[in-house]
């Protein structure tokens, strides 16, 4: 109970900050958001249709047409969030009467891409989702061979494409396109974090039971270390595994030069951490 508590919280937060980005910042400025709200806002603008109502007429027949791809409980949560979307919409500009924040373009793309791609990310945290462009996606995928991301990419391109033919204005088509980025990586924040560690793979063909002992005393980190051998099976090779924060990466690194100068590192981003702390 609790924890559906803590996720429809979740949505109605997800749905105020996203009203807040399309009214306050996108919506005036004539600047799509990625998927069915940015057509929302393209239909805005050629039929004297509220956004909010054009977002639920867009969605609701959306959702009940794929019940059956995405689960009932799945689509109950996608339709309070979608409902809520609409109604905060509206409330938003036809009764509080909220005017745009900024008329520059660049702000108004940056800080709606945040509100929106906030709030998105707190409804797919929740448990739903915030409109068709998912929706779409996920009909398509079970139909063809094409990815989630490609779907999405085809949708947004359209929109993008739509935005700089109805609102007559290359300019703005190039400014939705980077809210649409802007929106995506605040999804992707919301949803992963920003982990502040870096994954690590040191391989070499010298014995590197030394230097995983140093890296846990001099480092501080623990880790993996796996021994084998190359994918010719001619000679040996041991790899370890770490997890190492961002300002440790340069102690690691030369660590790692002057004990063993023929070894490999490979570094990559940790998007998520999950489970036990990782550090010592």
């Amino acid at each position: 109970m609790k924890k559906e508590f803590l996720n429809y919280t979740f949505i109605v937060l997800g749905c105020a900050l996203m009203a807040f980005g399309v009214v306050g910042l996108l919506s005036p400025n004539s600047i799509a958001m990625g998927g069915t709200g940015g057509l929302a806002i393209i239909f805005n603008h050629l039929f004297t249709v509220s956004i909010g109502i054009l977002f639920a007429l867009i969605n609701i027949p959306l959702l009940l047409v794929s019940i059956k791809y995405l689960g009932k409980y799945f689509a109950l949560k996608s339709t309070i969030a979608i409902l809520l979307t609409s109604l905060f919409i509206d409330v938003l500009s036809e009764i509080v009467g909220l005017t745009a924040l900024s008329k520059e373009p660049l702000l108004a793309t940056l800080y709606g891409g945040v509100a929106v791609g906030t709030g998105i990310g707190f409804i797919f945290k929740g448990g739903g989702s915030a409109g068709g462009g998912t929706i779409i996606a996920r009909i398509v995928t079970t139909k063809t061979s094409l990815k989630t991301g490609t779907v999405i990419l085809i949708l947004d391109a359209i929109v993008v494409i739509a935005t700089g033919i109805v609102f007559g204005s290359v300019e703005l088509a190039l400014w939705s396109m980077i809210s649409i980025f802007t929106t995506t990586k605040m999804i992707d924040m919301i949803l992963t974090g920003r982990p502040n560690e870096r994954i690590v793979h040191i391989s070499s063909c010298n014995d590197l039971d030394n230097i995983g002992r140093l890296i846990n005393d001099k480092i501080g980190v623990n880790g993996t270390l796996v021994k084998g051998n190359n994918l010719s099976l001619t000679e040996k090779k041991d790899m370890i595994f770490v997890t190492v924060p961002v300002n440790r990466l340069n102690a690691l690194k030369q660590l790692i030069y002057e004990e063993d100068t023929t070894a490999k590192m490979i570094v990559m981003d940790a998007s998520a951490l999950l489970g036990t702390k990782f550090l010592k």
